[in-house]
């Protein structure tokens, strides 16, 4: 997402206004869940993706429009039922998007997406706040502001400070949202370094937990050599990759903002991806399984030349016992971990910092 943020960035500095389309609330299968992000540039080409299919191409179009007026709006979408199977599409689902005419002669706008990407940088939390009012508010229908961790404000906004606050508390917290006051709406949307979870298998166990992750703001990406097993089909919120073997694994991005869930069938290949997963920076390691197959595990690997230090940092038995049998309890016990971890991570680089 950084990255995207740095796209945005770029074409400000260049002068180039555009067009930020961001879906806030979607409902049923939409093609892409809240939060999710397209730039629309005045030649029509894009940025990211709010979904592809007709969601997409209508968001292109009125974007076009949203360039000539140069006013931001909020438009409903609606691709349930026969709507959607009409087009030939597999997801159904509703929403609202945002479509955010940002114009790059405001040098603030420049401001509030510099301070997101350093805000990410220091993997501090911060809210994005875009109000669209019904008349004027000190002369403008459209104002948008970062509001960092310690309350200080990137951008001019014209809010009661209580309000203010409570836009960025509750359920701000967390997720994208819509609020009302006065007949002026407000979009409130979290920026924290959400973190990617890499899923090494995806049997039932992994289907139940990618589906709590994308619940609590997780990227998750799926990993298996079962094209029966990781597809969309079964994992509809997750990217999904087939690969031939688990040794060597695809290179994949992994850094202190990633956390590696090993699940492989039948424990199958959990040594393989362990081994290389230990040679990695990843923020989090968890490997399912008993204290018995760990053990034996582990004294493998002291044998490769791996420390008790490098062990240490495997999560094993993986998740927060919680007595789970079933996969879902298996999952909640996992994500419980990996948000406890996530937490952990943002508290100690604040207190870095």
């Amino acid at each position: 997402m950084k990255g995207f943020y740095q796209n945005v960035v770029d074409l400000l500095s260049c002068g180039e206004s555009i067009v930020l389309a961001t879906i806030f609330h979607s409902a049923g299968s939409a093609p892409r869940s809240a939060g999710a992000k397209m730039v629309i540039r005045a030649d029509g080409s894009i940025i990211g993706t709010v979904g592809g299919g007709r969601l997409e191409a209508d968001t292109i179009g009125l974007a076009k429009k949203v360039m000539e007026s140069r006013q931001s709006v909020i438009q409903a979408f609606d691709l349930t039922g026969t709507d959607a199977a009409g087009v030939g599409m597999i997801c159904g689902g509703a929403g609202e998007i945002l479509l955010d005419y940002i114009d790059a002669g405001d040098d603030e706008n420049r401001k509030v997406f510099e301070a997101i990407i350093a805000n990410m940088d220091k993997a501090q939390k911060a809210w994005l706040i875009t109000e669209l009012a019904e008349e004027p508010v000190e002369g403008k229908m459209r104002q948008q502001c970062l509001v960092k961790h310690d309350g200080t404000v990137i951008g001019s906004f014209h809010c009661e400070p209580e309000f203010m606050a409570k836009l960025s508390s509750g359920p701000a917290k967390i997720s994208i949202h819509a609020d009302i006051k006065d007949g002026r709406r407000f979009i409130v949307e979290p920026i924290r370094t959400t973190g990617v979870v890499y899923l090494f298998g995806a049997g039932h166990v992994s289907q139940q937990i990618a589906r709590l992750t994308d619940m609590v703001g997780f990227n998750t990406i799926v990993l298996d050599d079962r094209p029966a097993f990781a597809n969309k089909e079964r994992f509809p919120k997750a990217e999904t990759v087939v690969i031939d073997t688990f040794q060597p694994l695809p290179e994949l991005v992994i850094n202190k903002d990633s956390y590696l869930v090993i699940v492989t069938r039948g424990h199958l290949h959990d040594s393989i991806v362990l081994e290389q997963a230990l040679r990695t920076s990843a923020g989090y390691i968890g490997m399912i399984g008993s204290k018995k197959k760990r053990d034996k595990l582990f004294k493998s690997l002291e044998a490769q030349g791996f420390s008790k230090e490098d062990l240490k940092r495997v999560y094993s038995p993986i998740g927060i016992d919680i007595y789970a049998e079933t996969p879902e309890e298996i999952a909640v016990s996992i994500v419980a971990e990996l948000i406890k971890a996530r937490a952990e991570r943002e508290r100690c680089v604040t207190v870095e910092r």
